[in-house]
């Protein structure tokens, strides 16, 4: 999976906080409150981002409606697990990536790990 560009990443970071549905106009009045976004631009990216699979469509009379296929958890995840197949020694990987953390990611990765485990045994 392709990291999203910086007009995708603020529009997808639109639909991941809201967790609704959403036309393009409620987008690029959000946006417009931090920076100029032309209407057109939004909508055209937006489309994208449904032909990609980032969003689902549908009609409310004569406009679009969008909705985040999945969560920003779940985006996260799959960039991290595309990273790990590029390389040729994935424990090596993990071991750099968890080398790069702060104590809070460290923590994080932890408590992840520790409700995986708890699921497992259920």
């Amino acid at each position: 999976m392709r990291r999203l560009g910086e007009l995708e990443a603020e529009i997808m970071d639109r639909f991941w906080r809201w967790n609704r549905p959403a036309t393009v106009r409620e987008v690029v009045d959000d946006i417009n409150l931090h920076r100029d976004a032309a209407y057109t631009t939004v909508t055209t990216v937006t489309t994208i981002l449904f032909h990609k699979g980032h969003l689902t469509r549908a009609r409310n009379g004569r406009i679009w409606l969008y909705k985040a296929v999945g969560s920003r958890e779940a985006y996260s995840a799959a960039l991290m697990e595309d990273g790990l197949e590029v390389s040729e020694d994935r424990p090596a990987a993990l071991v750099r990536f968890v080398e790069n953390l702060d104590d809070d990611g460290v923590a994080a990765l932890r408590k992840a790990l520790r409700d995986v485990g708890r699921r497992a045994k259920q």
